[in-house]
């Protein structure tokens, strides 16, 4: 005799807000049968059982389990973590493939609502995750996984499904992750502003000295202001790299691998300081927003961050370097559909238009192959 079939079809169904005569009706059994297949008393057939999961947007596995592997971990779907924080059992997360990889980003949930999400661990062990899919497949081609601390990406991103039919699924990273997820191959797309100090140029030399074995295309996104940014009305008056020795100032640092962290060394090693001489250098901030968030809050009195990061939350900005900010790609990967939609779109007027007044960015060479 057979293992007995167990259904959580009703709850699923529930979970989706769906009605036992709605989902039979885009199935096309009656709705006797589906209270009956809740029920455990009818066992449905192959093409029910996948009209049912392509109707609720679910797994079959999802749907239904053999008596014994009730609890198990089964219909978990194995994945990498793209994440430099610590990830926990419940966590939201986007799914994406990024070649044969299946990649899971989690996502923050904002103060007022929660966030867009493909599924919720369900397992962690080091850098991998057993995600509960809440969708039929765990990505689809549509998705452009881009690592990175771009403020702008959001705006970016917007466009990208609007104008391109490109989901850009955003990963926190710092410029040096950013590029090392990029070597495994864990993203499509990497972000970078790190400057050669002995030349002035940005991210190339890097690359050069770096990942001379890789087939890297760096792709330039645009030129931006980095500064000081300070509370409204900048009320403790700071105006340079001297100001932040002062001990009443409050800093808030970011974290090694990024550009602001090696910018801040570069200027205070110019002003004969060190990390020690700051209160406040220890703590950090993974991304321009979120340290500006800590000055807009109170928290701090000051970070290293983009204009843009300052403008979003009505800080003061005291800019002190430009700098110019690539997108950097497997070469190989450029005709691929969606990395191919991607450039196309930052050759947009109407994108570049955005960045420039939303985020106070130089676009002149947005869009431009520079290797």
């Amino acid at each position: 005799m057979g293992e007995k079939v167990l259904s959580r079809l009703a709850a699923v169904r529930k979970a989706r807000g769906v009605g036992a005569a709605e989902l039979a009706a885009q199935v096309g059994v009656s709705r006797q049968t589906i209270y009956a297949i809740e029920g455990g008393n009818y066992v449905p057939n192959t093409e029910v059982a996948l009209k049912l999961a392509r109707a609720l947007e679910a797994g079959v596995e999802q749907l239904f389990e053999l008596e014994g592997w009730a609890g198990r971990e089964a219909a978990l779907i194995e994945t990498e973590i793209l994440s430099t924080g610590p990830v926990s059992k419940g966590q939201a997360v986007r799914l994406c493939m990024v070649g044969e990889r299946v990649v899971s980003v989690p996502v923050d949930a904002r103060p007022s609502f929660l966030p867009e999400a493909d599924g919720i661990v369900g397992r962690v062990a080091r850098k991998r995750a057993g995600v509960l899919s809440l969708a039929a497949e765990a990505s689809g081609g549509r998705k452009l996984v881009l690592a990175g601390c771009d403020p702008a990406i959001g705006i970016v991103g917007r466009m990208a499904e609007k104008l391109a039919g490109v989901e850009v699924v955003p990963v926190a990273a710092s410029s040096r992750q950013a590029l090392e997820w990029l070597r495994e191959g864990k993203v499509h797309v990497a972000g970078s502003h790190l400057e050669d100090a002995a030349t002035g140029e940005f991210n190339l030399p890097y690359l050069r000295e770096h990942y001379a074995g890789e087939d890297f295309a760096v792709v330039s996104f645009a030129r931006w202001e980095e500064g000081l940014v300070t509370a409204p009305g900048n009320p403790l008056e700071i105006g340079g790299i001297g100001d932040l020795g002062r001990k009443e100032v409050r800093f808030v640092n970011r974290e090694a691998g990024s550009g602001s962290r090696a910018l801040l060394e570069r200027l205070l090693r110019e002003a004969g300081m060190s990390g020690r001489d700051l209160n406040g250098y220890e703590r950090q901030g993974k991304g321009h927003l979120a340290v500006a968030y800590l000055v807009r809050t109170g928290e701090a009195d000051c970070c290293l961050a983009t204009r843009s990061a300052a403008q979003s939350f009505g800080l003061d900005f005291v800019p002190l370097r430009s700098e110019r900010y690539d997108f950097v790609m497997r070469r190989g990967e450029m005709g691929a559909p969606g990395v191919e939609r991607f450039l196309e779109l930052l050759q947009r007027a109407v994108l570049r238009r955005r960045l420039e007044v939303l985020a106070g960015y130089d676009t002149r060479e947005t869009g431009r192959q520079l290797a």
